[in-house]
């Protein structure tokens, strides 16, 4: 399994270092997963409320070539913090063959880990 890791803050309030514990928590949640990770996509000082965030839209139109099937994030609010935006693009992921999968968030624990998604709604 190939995965990239999406990281972003939204604002003044949060610092740099944010970014470094979400790629370093999700690098951690990889290795004891047997995910693969190629490579990664950072938004910084940009909300999740738009999805007008550069390197997501790059993320995004990448996921059709294949080079990935999973996007391994932090938390889901990193993906999105609009639930239409969330589940449009989770479907364009989806329609490429693409997961997102949480570190620090899963539905029961009982699924494989790389089996876990989390959806809010």
């Amino acid at each position: 399994m190939k995965a990239v890791i999406y990281a972003r803050y939204s604002s003044d309030n949060q610092r740099e270092e944010s970014i470094e514990g979400q790629i370093r928590e999700c690098t951690e949640y990889a290795v004891r997963n047997d995910i693969m990770v190629i490579g990664s996509y950072v938004d910084r000082a940009l909300s999740a409320k738009t999805a007008d965030r550069p390197e997501f839209q790059r993320m995004i139109k990448d996921s059709d070539k294949g080079l990935f099937n999973v996007v391994l994030v932090w938390k889901l609010d990193r993906f999105s913090r609009d639930r239409y935006d969330s589940a449009h693009y989770k479907r364009i992921l989806k329609k490429n063959g693409v997961r997102v999968i949480s570190a620090k968030e899963n539905i029961t624990g009982n699924e494989k880990p790389t089996e876990r998604l989390r959806e809010r709604h």
